[in-house]
C-alpha cells in the first residue's frame, strides 16, 4: 500500500510540475518572442512605464499561484527521485527540478527580480532613462531566454519521465 501510494503521489506531483513547468515556459516565451521587441518599438518612458506595470500586476496575479507552487512540486520530485532510484525516470526527474528551480525560479530572484526593482526607481525619458532601458531589455530578455528553455525543458523531463517510470 505504501508503494502504491508513493507511486500515486508521483504521478500527480509529475503531472502538475510538467503542466506547471509548460505554462510557465508560454509566459516566459510571449515575453521572450513579442512583448519585450514591441516594448522596444515604444519610447523608452512607455517602455518602462509598461514594465513597471506588468512587474506590481504579475506578483498579485495568478502567476504566482503556479510559478511558486511549481518549484515547491519540483523539491518533492526531486526528494522522491533520491528515495526511490528509478534509474533514467529518476534522472529525468532530477534533472527537470534542477532545471527549474535553478534556471527558471533562482535566476528570476537572482537575476530579473533586481533588474525590474532598479527599473522601478526610474522614470521619465532622460538619458539616465534611457540607458538603463537599453540594458534592462537587452539583459531582461536574455535571461528570460535562460527562464523559457529552462521551464519548457523541464517539462519535457517530466513528461519522459512520466512516461518511463
Amino acid at each position: 500500500m505504501e508503494r502504491l501510494t508513493m507511486q500515486i503521489i508521483l504521478i500527480i506531483s509529475l503531472v502538475a510540475a510538467a503542466i506547471g513547468s509548460g505554462l510557465v515556459a508560454g509566459i516566459f516565451f510571449a515575453f521572450s518572442t513579442f512583448i519585450m521587441t514591441a516594448f522596444s518599438r515604444i519610447p523608452a518612458e512607455q517602455g518602462i512605464a509598461a514594465m513597471n506595470s506588468i512587474n506590481v500586476t504579475i506578483v498579485r496575479s495568478p502567476f504566482m499561484g503556479l510559478f511558486v507552487p511549481t518549484a515547491i512540486l519540483c523539491l518533492v520530485i526531486a526528494v522522491l527521485a533520491l528515495i526511490d532510484w528509478r534509474g533514467a525516470a529518476s534522472f529525468l526527474m532530477l534533472a527537470g527540478a534542477a532545471l527549474y528551480i535553478f534556471a527558471a525560479f533562482l535566476s528570476t530572484i537572482i537575476f530579473n527580480v533586481p533588474m525590474n526593482d532598479a527599473l522601478a526607481k526610474i522614470g521619465g525619458n532622460g538619458t539616465e532613462a534611457v540607458q538603463l532601458w537599453t540594458a534592462y531589455h537587452r539583459d531582461w530578455t536574455w535571461w528570460n531566454h535562460v527562464r523559457t528553455i529552462a521551464s519548457l525543458l523541464a517539462s519535457v523531463a517530466f513528461v519522459r519521465a512520466l512516461m518511463i517510470s
